[in-house]
């Protein structure tokens, strides 16, 4: 792993595998889902080690400091030696994931689309409701 002492925040972001292309970090920079020392910046923003980040990814909001700067994408197991996930960050993204497993569970959703009969049940109530 080449190490340099500067390097651009979304291309960061892209060499430690958070997004797949360079393209969605920088759109999730520009968006406010990532922050630096907890403000807003650019996706030009150069990263150096010590820095921290918070990232929102989807649903799972990362808290991370950097170890390591890379320019290059590589595999996973190297991309994980970039950073450094804070304990309060791991235990909170397994809490919300356990909360969304349960409300899933709760309130499951229809098993797909409606049947023959449901349709005309359907088309029935409304046209009693017109």
């Amino acid at each position: 792993m080449r190490e340099e002492a500067q390097v651009r925040l979304d291309k960061w972001l892209w060499a430690a595998r958070f997004f797949k292309t360079r393209s969605q970090a920088s759109q999730a920079v520009a968006g406010g889902k990532v922050q630096v020392g907890g403000l807003r910046v650019k996706p030009s923003r150069l990263v150096a080690v010590g820095d921290g980040l918070r990232i929102q990814k989807e649903q799972d909001e990362f808290a991370i400091v950097v170890r390591a700067v890379s320019g290059q994408r590589r595999g996973a197991p190297e991309a994980q030696l970039l950073y450094e996930e804070t304990q309060e960050s791991i235990a909170a993204r397994i809490q919300a994931r356990e909360t969304r497993r349960l409300l899933r569970a709760e309130g499951a959703g229809p098993p797909g689309r409606p049947g023959k009969r449901d349709r005309r049940l359907i088309r029935k109530f409304t046209k009693k409701n017109l």
